[in-house]
């Protein structure tokens, strides 16, 4: 029932797919294809704060939060499925508890790397911010091979900066440290994580 009432559509790479007010008034659901949520920072340049795997698009907070314009882009081709949260309630109301679930926890988990990838307020060094969205990345987009974890997107050194709050050259510096020591393998544009041993070297930093 769920399926036969969303409304397809389909988006082209930096198309935009959703504003924040969209967000709020409907459940979306990303069915192909990678999206990323972006925002305005203080010099109005807008940067991504979160890339989207399949699944559902998480709620952004209401004003005054909005003054950031969080939009939700194609990243490259996608399908997105909608309907309002009345028809998602009416379709879920006697299932069992795990739609909603799935949506909450989805909105948690985005915030919580949100939080953890830009916040000074943790006193987190910059590379640990970096290693953990390295790993956040191979948990949404990994293809598991022989070497380690292959992140399944190609991404730019901006990309990553944006993700973590920092400049491309501090940004790049980590990745050359964390390349060098051979948690991160690369592989021509894209990158081969070495899961388990950069968990491991953080435990042991954070030590």
């Amino acid at each position: 029932m769920l399926v036969g009432a969303l409304a397809l559509a389909d988006f082209k790479r930096r198309e935009v797919i959703l504003g924040d007010v969209a967000l709020e008034s409907e459940a979306h659901i990303l069915l192909t294809g990678i999206a990323r949520i972006t925002c305005l920072n203080t010099r109005s340049e807008r940067v991504t704060v979160a890339l989207l795997a399949p699944g559902p698009i998480p709620e952004f907070p209401s004003p005054p939060i909005s003054q950031f314009n969080f939009q939700c882009e194609a990243y490259n081709d996608c399908r997105v499925g909608s309907l309002s949260w009345h028809n998602f309630d009416v379709i879920t109301v006697h299932s069992h508890e795990s739609a909603f679930k799935k949506f909450h926890q989805n909105d948690l988990k985005q915030w919580y790397r949100l939080l953890l990838h830009s916040s000074t307020f943790l006193n987190l060094e910059l590379r640990d911010r970096v290693a953990i969205t390295l790993l956040d990345l191979c948990s949404d987009f990994g293809i598991e091979e022989s070497r380690g974890t292959l992140l399944g997107v190609s991404l730019s050194h901006k990309d990553i900066a944006n993700l973590v709050g920092a400049s491309r050259p501090r940004v790049t510096e980590h990745l050359a440290q964390l390349e060098h020591d051979r948690f991160v393998i690369r592989q021509g544009r894209q990158l081969i994580v070495r899961v388990g041993k950069l968990a491991d070297s953080m435990t042991a930093h954070a030590a």
